[in-house]
C-alpha cells in the first residue's frame, strides 16, 4: 500500500510542474541565480530544501494535529469532502479563468524583497532559502489541489504518512528547479509561457472538476445518498472528456498539437465509456465508488456479514471455520482497488468461501464505526485500510495481511494458507 500511496505523490509531484503557477517561475528562478552566481550548489540545494520544507511542513502539521485514527475520520468526514469538491471547483473555474485567485501580492513583494536584502548583505543562503519559501507560496494556489489529493490519500494509513506523502512529492516537485538554480542556461531551451499554457490551464481545470466529483462521491457513500453512483460518476466523466475534446477543436486552428489533444480527449471519453457497460477500468477503479452490488452486504456473490463481526463469529463455531475480516472504508482507495481487481476472481471467491465473512467498515458516520475502528486499533496496532484478518471462531487473530497487494496470488495464498481451524 505505501509503494501505491508514494507513486501517487510523485506523479502529483511531476504533473504539478505544469500548472500555470509553476512554469513562469522558471525564467525567475534562473535570472535569480544567474546574478547570484557564486552561491553555487550550497544555494540551490538551500532553495531546493526550503520548498520541500514548506511543503512537507503541511504534511507534519496534519500528522501531529489529527494523529492516524484522526487523520482518517477527518478525511473521511462527508462536510470535509464536500468542501474539497467545492475547493476543486473554485479552483477550476480560476483556471478557467472566471477569475483570479493568488497569495496576497504584499506577502510576496514582502518576501522576495527580504530574500535580495539578504543576498547584499552577504547572506546568501537566506537569499535563497527565502527564495524558495516564496516560489512555494506563489506556486501554492495551483499546487493545492495535488496536495490534497495526497493528503487525504495518506489519511487511510499511519499517522507519519502525510509527512511521507508530502517529502515525496515536495522532492518530485522541486528537482527541476535545483537543477535550474545550478545551469541557468539551460532555461533558454525551455518553451516560454504563452498560448500554449492558456490550454493547460483549461484542461487542469477538466481534471479538477472530474476530481470534484470524486469527493462529493465519498460523502454520498458515507451518507447512503445512492445518487452519484459508479455509473453517474463515469457518465460525468465522459461529458468532461467529451467537452474537453470541443475545446480543443473550437479553441482555435486546428494545429497537430490541438488535434492531438482532440483526439486523445475523445479516446479517454471513449474507454471510460466501456466502464458503463461493465468493463472494468483498472486501476481507475480505486477511485469511483463501488458498483451497486458491492454496497450491500452480499458482494462479489458473497454472504458478508456487514458491520456484524458477533454474527460471523457464531456462524464460525456453529460450521466450524475461521473468520476472515475486511476492514474497509466507504472513501478508501485501496480498498476499492481489491474488491474489483482482486475480490472479483473466481478462485479468491472460492477460498473466501471457506470463511465467515465480516465487512466491518470504519470511517462511517456514526458510533458504530468508531467502535470497528477502535477494535482494529485495539487487536491489530493499526487503523490502515485495508487490513485482513483471519480469527479462529473463539476470535482469537490467527493472520493478519495489511494492505493492497497487486499480486492476487499473494492474498490468494494468504487465504489458503489460513482457510481451515487449527
Amino acid at each position: 500500500m505505501i509503494g501505491h500511496y508514494l507513486w501517487l505523490a510523485v506523479t502529483a509531484g511531476a504533473v504539478s510542474l505544469l500548472t500555470p503557477c509553476v512554469f513562469p517561475m522558471i525564467p525567475i528562478t534562473v535570472s535569480y541565480f544567474t546574478n547570484h552566481a557564486t552561491s553555487g550548489i550550497r544555494s540551490a540545494l538551500i532553495f531546493a530544501g526550503a520548498i520541500i520544507g514548506s511543503f512537507t511542513a503541511l504534511g507534519v502539521l496534519l500528522a501531529l494535529a489529527f494523529g492516524a485514527t484522526g487523520v482518517q475520520r477527518f478525511a473521511a468526514n462527508p462536510y470535509v469532502n464536500l468542501l474539497l469538491a467545492a475547493l476543486f471547483v473554485a479552483f477550476a473555474l480560476n483556471l478557467f479563468g472566471v477569475y483570479q485567485i493568488a497569495v496576497p501580492s504584499r506577502a510576496l513583494t514582502a518576501l522576495d524583497g527580504a530574500a535580495r536584502n539578504q543576498e547584499s548583505q552577504g547572506s546568501p543562503v537566506a537569499g535563497a532559502m527565502l527564495m524558495g519559501l516564496t516560489f512555494a507560496l506563489t506556486s501554492f494556489t495551483c499546487t493545492a489541489p495535488f496536495i490534497g489529493t495526497v493528503l487525504v490519500t495518506a489519511a487511510t494509513g499511519a499517522w507519519h504518512q502525510p509527512a511521507l506523502g508530502m517529502l515525496a512529492y515536495s522532492t518530485v516537485f522541486a528537482l527541476p528547479f535545483f537543477v535550474l538554480a545550478l545551469i541557468p542556461q539551460w532555461a533558454s531551451r525551455l518553451p516560454r509561457a504563452g498560448r500554449w499554457l492558456v490550454s493547460v490551464k483549461v484542461v487542469m481545470g477538466f481534471l479538477e472538476l472530474a476530481a470534484a466529483l470524486k469527493f462529493i462521491s465519498n460523502a454520498d457513500l458515507v451518507w447512503h445518498w445512492n445518487i452519484f453512483t459508479r455509473d453517474v460518476v463515469l457518465a460525468l466523466w465522459v461529458a468532461l472528456a467529451g467537452l474537453m475534446a470541443a475545446y480543443f477543436v473550437a479553441s482555435g486552428p486546428g494545429t497537430v498539437a490541438r488535434l492531438a489533444g482532440a483526439a486523445a480527449s475523445l479516446g479517454v471519453g471513449i474507454w471510460l465509456a466501456t466502464g458503463l457497460v461493465g468493463r472494468s477500468l483498472g486501476e481507475l477503479e480505486s477511485f469511483l465508488p463501488p458498483p451497486a452490488s458491492q454496497r450491500d452486504s452480499y458482494v462479489m456473490n458473497l454472504n458478508w456479514h456487514l458491520n456484524d463481526l458477533p454474527g460471523a463469529l457464531a456462524l464460525a463455531k456453529q460450521q466450524t471455520k475461521p473468520v476472515f475480516i475486511d476492514f474497509t472504508g466507504y472513501t478508501c482507495t485501496n480498498c476499492r482497488w481489491m474488491e474489483a481487481n482482486v475480490f472479483a476472481r473466481s478462485d479468491v471467491k472460492a477460498e473466501l468461501n471457506q470463511f465467515a465473512l465480516a465487512r466491518l467498515f470504519t470511517d462511517g458516520d456514526g458510533p458504530v464505526y468508531e467502535t470497528q475502528q477502535a477494535y482494529q486499533e485495539r487487536t491489530f496496532n493499526t487503523v490502515a485500510l485495508p487490513l485482513y484478518a483471519v480469527l479462529s471462531p473463539d476470535g482469537h487473530t490467527i493472520a493478519t495481511l495489511p494492505g493492497l497487494t497487486r499480486d492476487p496470488a499473494v492474498f490468494l495464498a494468504f487465504l489458503e494458507k489460513n482457510a481451515r481451524v487449527q
